[in-house]
């Protein structure tokens, strides 16, 4: 047995040497780089909206029926003027010869009161005459004279029938022109309300039987921006958007105009902002949802950094961030820096590169308009290539199990009692 002994001490000391070594040794800590490049960077505001046709005409009636013919139906291209539904003319053709009728009556009283007229004027003048020459008396005079007034009042009574039955048989003739629909615009029927055998009643507002798009090649997007990016947004910027329908397609528009009313929603306030969209290859339909991206700003072929360097702080022995000048200029533990040095002043950021010896080193910079994860590199002493810090790896430490003991436990780390 002890020829065993010595050999098994032996190879526990050897085991507790190693854990000594490796397991209680702290970890090293690894940084994740990403390099400085050269590029464009987009700055843009997200917002979502509907398409819409850019102008779009609800077709109504303004007589009462019932519908007895249809000629367009969905997504029927209509021209302006082309009759597309009729509602039963019957009685407001009944109408129009009652009012003819009427029209045609007056029309003769009025030829009746002015042949009286004329009439009772030669009357009067020939009484005039007789008069003067002592032949009539002056009471047969007067009675001329009342009936030429009276005449004269019957001939315009006369005249106003006419206007009144004119004006009824046009009434007449309107309600019969407006019992046949007809489009006023060029364009695509999109909606259709109506049935043959129908019965529409335009008594207190006009109903809606057919909404037409005018034009489906040209339409808007009209978007709801937050008041927080309003006032990046300017008419004529650069609009892309996609839609649910073709995820990998990007489409592309202008602003036309940013509406000053605004709209509250549970205590958030919007703006509407309307945009141009030309749609000659017919993909898009109106009420599609649009995920819109307005460029606010852009800069080409300049110096990008990641935005997540600018978020990277390193961490000390005890994970607290550490500060400028801190372990980057050799002060253990993360000391705090001198009074009044490393500060970076309220125009400047901070990023962090790694120095010959791998520790991070801080370096101010500069920076303009961000966008796409990516922020443009205005100033500092940095280059295209070089790489910043953008994440710190701490890989944790192993636990120690039952072998913490080590030499000085009860059992060596073979489980042999010493």
């Amino acid at each position: 047995m002890k020829k065993y002994i010595i050999p098994g001490l032996l190879l526990a000391a050897g085991i507790a040497l190693t854990a000594y070594f490796t397991i209680d040794r702290k970890p090293e800590v690894t940084y994740r780089t990403a390099k400085i490049e050269r590029g464009d960077v987009v700055s843009a505001v997200a917002a979502t909206g509907s398409l819409a046709a850019v102008v779009t005409v609800q077709v109504g009636t303004q007589v009462s029926g019932t519908i007895q013919k249809l000629f367009v139906d969905f997504n029927s291209p209509v021209k302006k003027g082309q009759v597309i539904a009729q509602i039963d003319p019957s009685l407001f053709s009944a109408q129009v010869e009652q009012s003819r009728g009427n029209h045609l009556s007056a029309q003769a009283n009025l030829q009746k009161a002015k042949a009286d007229l004329n009439d009772a004027k030669r009357s009067l003048e020939r009484n005039r005459q007789l008069l003067k020459e002592g032949i009539v008396s002056q009471g047969d005079f007067d009675t001329a004279e009342n009936r030429y007034a009276m005449a004269a009042a019957a001939a315009k009574a006369a005249e106003a029938s006419v206007a009144q039955t004119r004006g009824s048989l046009t009434q007449a003739e309107t309600n019969l022109r407006y019992s046949t629909i007809r489009s006023p615009v060029n364009g695509t029927v999109v909606s259709r309300n109506i049935d043959i055998g129908q019965t529409v009643a335009a008594s207190f507002q006009t109903p809606t039987l057919f909404t037409i798009a005018q034009d489906l090649t040209k339409m808007q997007i009209d978007t709801s921006v937050d008041e927080a990016d309003i006032s990046k947004v300017k008419v004529g910027q650069t609009v892309s958007f996609t839609v649910d329908a073709y995820p990998e397609v990007r489409f592309a528009g202008t602003v036309r105009q940013v509406r000053n009313a605004p709209i509250v929603a549970q205590n958030v306030v919007t703006y509407v902002v309307v945009i141009d969209v030309d749609n000659r290859e017919m993909k898009l339909k109106p009420g599609m949802t649009a995920n819109v991206s307005i460029e606010t700003s852009r800069r080409d072929n300049v110096l990008k950094l990641p935005a997540a360097a600018l978020r990277f702080k390193p961490k000390t022995k005890d994970d607290k961030v550490m500060k400028s000048g801190g372990e980057a200029k050799g002060r253990p533990g993360g000391a705090p820096a001198e009074k009044g040095k490393h500060r970076t002043a309220p125009d400047e950021q901070q990023v962090w590169v790694l120095d010959a010896e791998q520790k991070p080193r801080p370096v101010k910079v500069r920076t303009g308009i961000s966008g796409d994860g990516n922020v443009e590199l205005m100033e500092g002493s940095l280059k295209e290539g070089d790489a910043v810090i953008v994440e710190q790896i701490s890989p944790q430490k192993k636990p120690s199990g039952g072998m913490g003991g080590g030499m000085g436990g009860g059992r060596s780390p073979m489980g042999m009692r010493m």
